[in-house]
């Protein structure tokens, strides 16, 4: 999800009001670990292998049971379970810890399921290309050819095609807002949710990415279009069943058969774990499928020797080489996508990955083609995300060494100091707030970039390297000259001036001061009275009032927003009853600053010279008010 710092309260930052890059304060819930990713891309580069050689079990053994006993208990994670293949077969796997607390039931990694969350979008891109391969979908055409129950508005000149959804740069906004429910039977069919819940367009597709559950919930969709199966059974009959993955699932509630096996995910608070609830996915195709790590050995198998597992398919070889090619780079010198895959460069090796978290669960998968090595673990816990960013870079420095080759080619292109968000932001509903309290600075000096905490030095035209770590960020410059900043992870987007922090933080404290002048002065006024007072119309005093009444209304939303965003606000199953009721308050600001500008304007000649300038200074700092509430979606229910 995308968007306010709110909490999803069933499920681990990537569904509540998400954060985007340095996420607010509210917890949020993330598709994609992007502590792992984070992790993954600032290691230190280690001196070359002479060659590659698959890791044997009692070194896998080994290395798992050292990182998982140093890893689990510190970063408070009941369990976690681990799979790792290479060529052509599994090589290790095991559980560690936990995977039911209340029942002392330990993770196996046989029969223990974990909801491998945004990691389900691979199994719905495979399902994609599984219908190329027939024929059936064409991913470079306009997906309106596709859809029937709703449309894809014709905002730009070029259409949005699988395609885009696979490399995520269809341009859609990001929402997060009701993205899951607390039962089945508030689940709504896909095809109604996606069209009552469409994103809006905010760039030209193919442009540059921005992670988007719609756009892989829409792809699902249009899979069980063309197929004529529900999603769920789609990848059971079409993936699962020839894969041999019998202890997993797309449904949602995992079938009575599975249920007793599904592993609990927890919180950790004051000293204790607390068991999350199960939370329904609106959104089935990004993030629905229960496994476990046995079954997903399966398919790395499966995509590791080019769609093969055993004597069965689930892709001929072409399409499953095809599938793993890059498809989309902001600059051809930073990692990108391939078909859905997420391209990493760690220590010098291509790898192709995803990772998903929902509610406590954190998961990752990671292929090296080249290698024929692969690597899925899970974990229960918020914490499994810092143990994983230790874990897996650890796995790599003693199995895959090596270090990352100098770039070639390149655009120059020169820097543009100024504030930038995510891509992968809203921007028409509420949780647009969630930008200005992300955006982050990029500053030029001496030749060298500051930006997210970090220094940037030159490593090419328009490329610049992290210091201290491999991270690459490459300056891009969209078809309407927006300029972005692109990362081997996410991608931001500079903003212009009047939604930049220092901006919108002035026009909110010089509210603050002249209503404060307003609040504390009617009081005063009252109190304190002039020896010789010059007469005032009823009219007069009524606009002071008003402007007075407006002024503490303004106030009071301020504070009681500020607490809803810094908070522990939950929009996984919408927006609150409390927060909808306090959006009333700028509406009434509205209606009172209204009322107290017309009743100023007829009795404007009747008031001294330094009522009438306080009386247009309070005014103008309830306009600015509203401008700031109408500007961020807080005028008005934009849900």
């Amino acid at each position: 999800m995308a968007a306010m710092a709110m909490r999803p309260r069933p499920r681990r930052p990537h569904r509540g009001w998400p954060r985007q890059g340095q996420e607010p304060s509210v917890h949020v819930f993330r598709s994609m670990l992007v502590a792992v990713c984070a992790a993954l891309m600032i290691l230190v580069p280690r001196p070359a292998a002479a060659a590659t050689e698959i890791p044997d079990e009692r070194a896998l053994a080994a290395f798992f049971d050292a990182a998982m006993a140093d890893g689990l208990a510190a970063d408070h994670v009941p369990g976690a379970v681990v799979s790792v293949v290479g060529s052509g077969k599994m090589l290790f796997s095991k559980g560690y810890g936990l995977a039911d607390v209340e029942n002392r039931r330990p993770f196996d990694p046989a029969t223990s399921m974990v909801r491998i969350a945004s990691i389900t979008k691979l199994f719905t891109w495979t399902a994609v290309m599984q219908q190329v391969q027939q024929g059936k979908l064409d991913l470079k055409a306009d997906l309106n050819r596709y859809l029937t129950a709703f449309r894809i508005p014709a905002t730009y000149p070029r259409p949005i095609t699988l395609q885009d959804l696979m490399d995520h740069t269809a341009g859609f906004e990001d929402r997060t807002i009701g993205v899951g429910s607390p039962s089945k039977d508030d689940v709504p069919p896909l095809a109604d949710y996606l069209a009552d819940n469409m994103p809006a367009r905010v760039r030209p597709p193919g442009e540059v990415s921005a992670y988007s559950n719609y756009g892989a919930a829409l792809a699902g969709h249009i899979v069980a279009r063309v197929s004529g199966q529900p999603y769920d059974e789609y990848v059971r009959d079409h993936i699962l069943d020839p894969l041999a993955m019998r202890h997993s699932t797309a449904a949602e509630p995992v079938p009575a058969p599975l249920a007793a096996d599904l592993a609990r995910s927890y919180d950790y608070e004051d000293g204790a774990y607390r068991r999350k609830p199960f939370v329904f996915d609106n959104l089935a195709p990004d993030g629905s499928i229960s496994a476990t790590a046995n079954d997903m050995a399966h398919f790395m198998i499966a995509h590791l020797l080019d769609g093969r597992f055993g004597d069965r398919r689930i892709l001929d070889e072409p399409t499953a080489r095809l599938m793993h090619r890059r498809t989309f780079a902001a600059d051809p010198r930073i990692d990108g996508y391939a078909h859905g895959f997420k391209e990493q460069t760690l220590n010098g090796h291509r790898v192709i990955m995803h990772d998903g978290g929902w509610e406590g669960f954190q998961s990752a998968l990671l292929l090296v083609p080249h290698a024929g090595l692969g690597l899925f673990v899970s974990t229960n816990s918020p914490g499994g995300a810092d143990a994983m960013t230790k874990i897996i870079p650890a796995f790599f420095d003693r199995f895959l060494p090596g270090k990352r080759a100098a770039p070639d080619g390149g655009a120059s292109v020169m820097p543009v100091e100024g504030f930038y968000k995510l891509t992968r932001s809203a921007e028409s509903s509420i949780e647009k707030v969630v930008a200005l309290t992300s955006s982050t600075r990029l500053r030029v000096a001496g030749g060298k970039l500051t930006f997210r905490g970090s220094t940037w030095s030159p490593l090419g035209p328009g490329l610049y390297q992290q210091n201290g770590g491999t991270q690459r960020l490459a300056l891009v410059t969209g078809g309407s000259d927006v300029a972005y900043v692109a990362t081997d992870g996410p991608a931001y987007q500079r903003v212009p001036w009047w939604d930049t922090p220092p901006v919108n933080a002035v026009i909110v404290l010089l509210f603050a001061v002249t209503a404060l002048t307003a609040v504390l002065g009617l009081p005063v006024a009252a109190v304190v009275r002039p020896a010789k007072k010059r007469p005032v119309s009823r009219v007069w005093r009524a606009g002071r009032v008003l402007t007075g009444l407006a002024a503490a209304v303004g106030l009071v939303f301020v504070v009681l927003f500020t607490l809803v965003l810094t908070g522990d606000t939950s929009i996984l199953y919408g927006v609150p009853t409390n927060v909808q009721v306090l959006l009333v308050l700028p509406l009434l600001v509205l209606a009172l600053t209204a009322a107290a500008v017309g009743t100023t304007v007829r009795a404007w000649r009747r008031a001294g010279v330094l009522a009438r300038c306080h009386q247009v200074v309070v005014l103008a700092g309830l306009l600015a008010l509203l401008w700031f509430c109408r500007h961020w979606n807080l005028l008005g229910w934009h849900l």
